[in-house]
């Protein structure tokens, strides 16, 4: 019964390996893999002498980093007031809004950003009401990291809290009874029960999203930027897109990408390290 999964497993994940050779490789589409002559780490080297490279990396890094710190958590916390919420009708709708956006395109997502932050958007008007003057957020690089941390938050917010109110319905009811006869409130009981207990999977989770620290997504950030935000907004993706494959530059392209993995996994490895050390949770 395993074997269509594992064919599955090793022609889509692992025979495409092969391809990491055009990193090597000074690729010509029409001589192929093998007869395209080799360059060494010529691919490398050129991208970490590209004058670009710092300006990509930090901004690759920085807008992983920031959803570390505000998209990870934003969930648990929904899914922590959830679980309070006793009125069921009130829970479902809430629930259910939260959900939307994350099954809505992103193209659409980035529209509707779009409108809401134009010149004669909805935040602008609320922004002239107060008596300022309006700002053409989509031009002003100061303000990409906060849209695109912002969007991420209300996209995934709902659907990322199914996980944590699973782990939370698991949880053994006597514990709560309990601190309730112990005298302890609800936010004690979410501080010493709920949390705790949710570690164990906020852990695997935050390895895991360490490891794509360097892999933000290419299709919102290309839909938001433009020239004049490249300052900010500009990833590794994103150039490798410009230079790799609008440019044909295949190994160049092939090389980034390989980085990016290589630089992953470490993060994954350290990830993993020190959550075993700390909490005693890990992948392996």
């Amino acid at each position: 019964m395993s074997l269509p999964g594992l064919a599955l497993l090793i022609l889509f994940r692992y025979v495409p390996m092969y391809g990491i050779l055009i990193a090597f490789k000074k690729y010509q589409l029409f001589k192929g893999f093998f007869a395209s002559p080799w360059c060494g780490f010529a691919n490398f080297i050129s991208f970490f002498n590209d004058p670009f490279f710092f300006r990509l990396v930090r901004n690759t890094f920085l807008l992983g980093l920031y959803g570390i710190l505000w998209t990870f958590p934003a969930p648990i916390v929904l899914a922590l007031v959830l679980n309070e919420v006793h009125n069921s009708a009130l829970k479902r709708f809430t629930q259910t809004v939260s959900y939307i956006p994350y099954f809505v395109s992103t193209v659409i997502i980035v529209g509707l950003l779009k409108v809401f932050f134009s010149a004669d958007g909805i935040v602008n008007s609320v922004v002239a009401v107060f008596g300022g003057k309006a700002i053409i957020f989509f031009n002003q690089p100061g303000w990409f990291r906060s849209l695109y941390i912002g969007s991420d938050i209300w996209q995934t917010i709902g659907y990322g809290s199914i996980i944590y109110l699973a782990a939370i319905t698991g949880i053994d009811q006597e514990m709560y009874e309990a601190a309730r006869i112990d005298g302890a409130s609800r936010a004690q009981s979410i501080a010493h029960i709920t949390i705790p207990c949710l570690i164990p999977t906020i852990s695997i989770l935050l390895i895991m999203r360490v490891g794509s620290i360097l892999s933000v997504g290419f299709d919102k950030i290309y839909l938001m930027y433009s020239p004049a935000t490249y300052e900010t907004a500009d990833v590794i993706s994103t150039y490798v897109y410009r230079r790799g494959i609008t440019q044909a530059n295949y190994g160049f392209g092939t090389a980034v990408g390989l980085f990016n993995s290589v630089i992953g996994l470490i993060f994954v490895v350290g990830a993993n390290y020190f959550s075993r050390a700390f909490l005693e949770e890990s992948l392996w």
